[in-house]
């Protein structure tokens, strides 16, 4: 007897049976631009002169700057905005939205810096033969734009096309425009989907190598040097985490993945190095969750005739200078509590710390 298959089932089921009927649609449509000598993929380069949050940010100052001249006269503030549609602009990016209108369309098209609405209209793109391909395009497609920058009558700046290239087909459809991509465990496999529906993400990849910057900025000012030390090793060293195990093929031996950068950063203040850093990568075999990952990145460093009491100084000195230069302050903020990394941290041993803070004298046990 077959066996039944459960509500949850038919729906992903049926999802699945969806998703493929829209690729197919979208593949059909690919097959129908490469046999019109039309493909996409072989547009290999466009020309971008503007990026979208640049091309608001000044046409609202331009704008700002032209009403100021106009003294109040709406008639010459308005003419004084004509010659800036001479000045054409060049933009690509991906259609995240659409709104058919008949002979003008609107979509809005996301760049690596912002959205902007772009206005698309039948006889300014090339007529009715250029208008119809168009419209055969896809949420998702990713377009090359030329035009001009204006305010719509509803207020929003925006581009009117005078020219739109197709750059490149989306053959699976984006996650459903208003829901977004919700599931905590597509989001962190799919960084690429999270990224295009959840663009708020990017900023926590841009912070994060500013804070890389900030560190190799700080510590090579003070005289230490970053090195490279070995990834795959011979043995297993150090710690008591669990390694990768991989094999070398022309040596015929198995090795290992590091844990650390330790050993052989200390190596190197032996060879006579006095001051040196690795922003490593490191490998542990063991259980992971969305706070603990297999390969993660460290930063580790050593200092030849300093003690615990430099280090202390040193990262007090970069984290609260960091965070000055990168946020403008050292009040921050993290799972709704306050932190001050302005300088003057208290200073407690581990044993003092746990006294404090939890109540027991490790001394006195």
């Amino acid at each position: 007897m077959a066996q039944q298959q459960n509500p949850q089932q038919n729906a992903a089921a049926e999802t699945e049976q969806d998703i493929n009927i829209l690729k197919k649609i979208r593949m059909d449509k690919l097959a129908e631009l490469q046999a019109a000598g039309n493909d996409p993929f072989t547009i290999t380069k466009y020309d971008v002169t503007a990026h979208a949050a640049d091309l608001k940010a000044d046409y609202e100052a331009t704008e700002a700057r032209l009403k100021e001249a106009a003294n109040g006269d709406e008639e010459a503030f308005q003419a004084s905005l004509e010659p800036l549609k001479e000045q054409i602009v060049s933009i690509a990016g991906r259609i995240m939205s659409w709104r058919d209108m008949g002979r003008a369309n609107f979509i809005d098209v996301r760049d690596g810096s912002d959205r902007i609405q772009v206005y698309v209209r039948m006889n300014d793109i090339g007529g009715k033969e250029a208008f119809k391909e168009f419209k055969k395009w896809d949420i998702g497609d990713i377009v090359g734009v030329k035009g001009f920058v204006f305010r719509t009558k509803k207020g929003e700046i925006s581009i009117h096309a005078q020219e739109i290239t197709l750059l490149s087909k989306a053959l699976l459809q984006l996650p459903e425009k208003w829901h977004g991509l919700k599931d905590q465990d597509t989001r962190y496999r799919k960084r690429y989907l999270d990224l295009i529906v959840n663009p708020e993400v990017k900023n926590t990849f841009v912070t994060r190598s500013k804070i890389l910057r900030e560190i190799r900025n700080y510590l090579d000012g003070i005289g230490y040097v970053e090195v490279e030390t070995p990834v795959l090793l011979p043995l297993q060293i150090a710690a008591a985490a669990r390694p990768f195990v991989t094999h070398h093929n022309t040596l015929d031996m198995d090795m290992f993945l590091r844990i650390e950068t330790e050993l052989n950063l200390k190596k190197l203040i032996v060879g006579g190095f006095e001051r040196v850093y690795e922003v490593g990568r490191i490998f542990r075999n063991e259980g992971m969750d969305p706070k603990h990952n297999p390969e993660f990145t460290t930063v580790e460093l050593y200092e030849a005739y300093a003690d615990f009491n430099d280090m202390m100084d040193l990262f007090e000195d970069l984290l609260s200078g960091a965070a000055q230069e990168l946020l403008g302050t050292t009040e921050v903020t993290w799972m709704c509590e306050e932190i001050s990394l302005k300088k003057g941290w208290p200073r407690m041993t581990m044993a003092e710390a746990v006294e404090k803070y939890v109540g027991i004298d490790f001394m006195a046990i």
